[in-house]
């Protein structure tokens, strides 16, 4: 009976038993049922927002995927902080660097709010891991009333989210591992800091060693003046950029 009902427990198969006749007892019943190892172990399952994987799609224009991740540091007095890093998989521009001491699902989506002031758009996908902020309600509401879907990247292949891997490498061992933060609002000051060389001044080697907004420049010239021949020109020049684009 316990193999053919193999998650009933051991009071419910005491009424089946009852059911056919046998004179027995839910202590016998229950001692039999731990002899025997059925004992049914229940996982205790979180409520969390649907989530969907899928293809990865390939970005091919600024502002179309992102991708975001979470990192952690400690100040001077050893209490920690929360990064949240947010980049362009197309351009690699870094979109948003917040610091605080502790972050939500509802504080992600107001720093998202403010990514989009900054930059006119929200992506059409973002690419995350599968953190509890990044699961929460309060994203998940964020995201379905602006139209954004969230790829969830599988447990345990961060390589699936490798533009925002490649960032925090870089952030890690550029500013955190060589700053001493002597307060959040220090931190904060000096990842802005961080982010404007980034985006302005640092150059990348999957975009022929040109700056992330430059490559975003470059491509919106291309855009705007593809019918001309110096069009043209940028576009072959674009192209060839692309060729040996890589995370990096």
């Amino acid at each position: 009976m316990a193999a053919k009902h193999v998650r009933y427990g051991y009071r419910r198969l005491t009424v089946l038993l009852r059911r056919e006749g046998w004179k027995v007892n839910a202590k016998r019943i229950y001692r039999l049922y731990t002899e025997e190892q059925l004992i049914v172990r229940t996982k205790l399952r979180r409520k969390i927002a649907p989530r969907q994987r899928g293809s990865m799609v390939t970005a091919t224009a600024p502002n179309q995927c992102w991708s975001m991740d979470f990192m952690s540091d400690k100040l001077a007095d050893g209490r920690s902080f929360r990064i949240l890093t947010v980049v362009d998989q197309f351009t690699r521009e870094c979109v948003c660097l917040e610091a605080d001491r502790a972050m939500t699902g509802m504080m992600v989506a107001q720093a998202l709010e403010r990514a989009k002031a900054e930059r006119g758009k929200l992506p059409a996908s973002i690419t995350v891991d599968n953190g509890t902020e990044f699961c929460s309600r309060a994203l998940e509401a964020w995201v379905t009333s602006h139209d954004v879907q969230l790829c969830f990247i599988r447990p345990g292949r961060p390589v699936e989210n490798g533009f925002i891997e490649s960032f925090n490498g870089r952030l890690r061992d550029e500013c955190l591992n060589v700053e001493w933060f002597v307060s959040l609002a220090d931190a904060r000051q000096k990842l802005t800091k961080f982010r404007e060389h980034y985006n302005h001044e640092r150059p990348h080697s999957a975009l022929a060693d040109r700056t992330p907004a430059a490559f975003a420049e470059l491509h919106r010239a291309v855009i705007e003046k593809a019918s001309t021949s110096m069009g043209r020109a940028l576009q072959s020049l674009f192209i060839e950029s692309l060729e040996c684009a890589k995370p990096a």
